[in-house]
């Protein structure tokens, strides 16, 4: 057998392991040493292949469709710098849990080091930031060769998706000649040859004595509240709130944890507490005695402090992935369990709380805190803050929202609150980098009917190149791109008070016509002046097919001082209802 027929089995019976473990798509940037792989892959039935030419971009998108699918997602690229790309894409998916199979290939072993072209140390390119990483055999035809291709392929699907989810890398060296037998690749495919394995993966579970325990902890708690970041996993909200309703716990919701927007109960859903922990008055009322933590640490940060301060409770981080998502430094429990598993078996073990004061004073404020921040939707000129609070108004039912780093987050922490719509909620939290939300977002579109992609200026202008994507896929897309000329969260930071150097260093404004973009890419563009023309110019963008951008503009410093405006009317209005109930 030839080196051509050697490469064909050993790659053929690779990418064919990748598809027989489930692996549906993958995200290929051009390049020349990767043609075999790349070949093969769009020449598998089962495998859906889209084309990136950028690859920090094509990571990005990766990243996206394995949000959106929650399945592991394969990303191809050739050697040397086209592999340093991938990395921002990586730490993020690492960080965040998200499955990715980062396939690279590579100079063989006699050209590097040697001043060959394109030839750079990708061993161990991606550091600790990948969950495994193997340095691939050369291609070889024997059976004990093509068995380690299909082993290696099913451990990294597995790997990728076991919890906590995240990526490998797979290096492939490759010598010439790079042209695969794509009618003899066929004959390697799983339906001619057995498996080289298969792999069960099963979920973390405590014994029924821990569980026993646990729930008498619970049960003899009187102030305990839930706290919910990102969860991976849709079908948890059921097990969660089923468990705070017996527990008659409130659940401090962050947008992220899919609990905000749905049709499940949501009566001790608090979606506020970013406005009113900032009260002083508020904090000292909420002393937990126990405090029940899922998924990853929320967004807001008057929750982190708060909950920094609550060294008298006991805290419950529950984690199915076995990992250390504790950034308060207060866990007194790590319980490595898969999550719907806990909640479930608890609850059948704890009896109905009947006594409710605690949970009831969560609502009222809760209550008095909407009725206060609605105050923002009286506001005549385009503001962030009432884009948000808008939006789920004004976004389709069983929509998905994107939303940037930076200030878009936080504000559709603030003012995106409880509703019936089920609109689901994405962001790049691992790292929470403004990078690669462009092409993460037009990732996620892909598989996410009616996406909506809410960003700021500057991060839109990062990955303006991911755009390519939309226009040569015809992506289904529409961004509400916020443009305040420069960074608006600095405003927020204690940076702003060196107005000598603020705007250079943090303001960073940048004067950039975005038509010019929305041209470039084939994109519909629309600069809206007020409200009533953001409503109609957004409704019908569900209408357009492709790439529609609403330029949304406002103005950094009285964005900031409607924020201040508002969060001084919450806390008096806190402090009225504080006194009432209280007294």
């Amino acid at each position: 057998m030839n080196d051509r027929d050697a490469l064909t089995a050993y790659a053929a019976s690779f990418v064919d392991e990748l598809a027989q473990n489930k692996m549906k798509h993958v995200v290929v940037s051009p390049g020349s040493r990767s043609t075999p792989l790349a070949l093969l892959l769009v020449e598998h039935p089962d495998i859906e292949v889209h084309i990136n030419v950028d690859e920090r971009s094509a990571a990005f998108f990766a990243l996206g469709l394995a949000k959106a699918l929650k399945e592991p997602v394969g990303l191809l690229c050739t050697s040397g710098t086209a592999a340093a790309n991938f990395y921002p894409a990586v730490i993020e998916a690492y960080y965040s849990r998200v499955p990715l199979i980062v396939l690279t290939a590579d100079r063989p072993h006699e050209l590097r080091d040697v001043g060959a072209p394109q030839a750079i140390d990708q061993i161990h390119l991606y550091g600790r930031q990948v969950k495994w990483f193997v340095e691939m055999a050369l291609p070889e035809s024997t059976d004990e060769m093509m068995r380690y291709a299909r082993t290696i392929g099913a451990r990294a699907v597995s790997t990728a998706a076991t919890e906590p989810a995240g990526p490998v890398h797979l290096n492939f060296p490759l010598r010439e000649p790079l042209i695969p037998n794509l009618e003899q690749a066929k004959e390697y495919r799983q339906n001619k040859m057995t498996p080289a394995v298969m792999i069960e993966n099963g979920a973390l579970s405590l014994s029924d004595s821990h569980i026993e325990a646990l729930a008498a902890t619970l049960s003899q708690a009187k102030q305990g509240m839930i706290v919910c970041g990102e969860l991976r996993h849709p079908k948890m909200k059921e097990a969660i709130v089923a468990l705070a309703e017996k527990l008659a716990f409130p659940i401090l919701a962050d947008p992220l944890s899919q609990l905000r927007s749905g049709k499940h109960d949501k009566d001790g859903i608090i979606d506020t507490y970013d406005t009113f922990l900032r009260d002083e008055a508020a904090k000292e009322a909420f002393r937990p005695d126990v405090v029940l933590r899922f998924g990853s640490m929320p967004v807001s940060k008057p929750l982190l402090l708060f909950m920094k301060k609550q060294k008298q409770a006991i805290t419950l981080v529950i984690d199915g992935g076995a990992g250390w998502r504790e950034p308060a430094g207060l866990a007194t429990n790590m319980i490595y369990c898969e999550e719907k598993d806990f909640c479930q078996r608890v609850c059948e073990k704890i009896p109905k709380a009947t006594e409710k004061n605690w949970l009831g004073l969560w609502k009222t404020v809760n209550g008095a805190t909407k009725n206060a921040l609605s105050s923002i939707r009286d506001e005549v000129e385009l503001s962030e803050g009432k884009l948000f609070s808008l939006l789920q108004d004004i976004m389709p039912i069983e929509s998905t929202l994107f939303v940037g780093n930076s200030m878009p987050i936080r504000d559709l922490d603030t003012f995106f609150l409880s509703n019936e719509k089920g609109i689901k909620t994405f962001a790049n939290r691992g790292a929470n980098g403004i990078d690669g939300v462009v092409s993460t977002a037009l990732g996620v579109s892909t598989v996410s009917e009616n996406t909506v992609l809410a960003i700021g200026d500057l991060s839109f202008f990062h990955d303006m190149n991911g755009l390519l994507a939309a226009k040569l896929q015809k992506q289904n897309i529409t961004i509400l791109l916020i443009n305040n000329d420069g960074g608006g969260i600095f405003s927020f930071l204690p940076q702003a008070n060196d107005r000598e150097h603020f705007e250079t260093l943090f303001g960073t404004p940048h004067g950039l016509d975005f038509s010019h973009t929305a041209q470039l890419y084939g994109g519909k563009y629309s600069k809206v002046q007020n409200w009533d023309e953001l409503k109609q110019v957004f409704t019908e963008s569900f209408e357009i097919q492709g790439l529609k951008i609403i330029e949304v503009p406002t103005e950094r410093e009285s964005n900031l001082q409607k924020h201040r405006n508002l969060w001084n009317f919450v806390s008096q209005e806190i402090k009225v209802v504080l006194d009432r109930e209280i007294s």
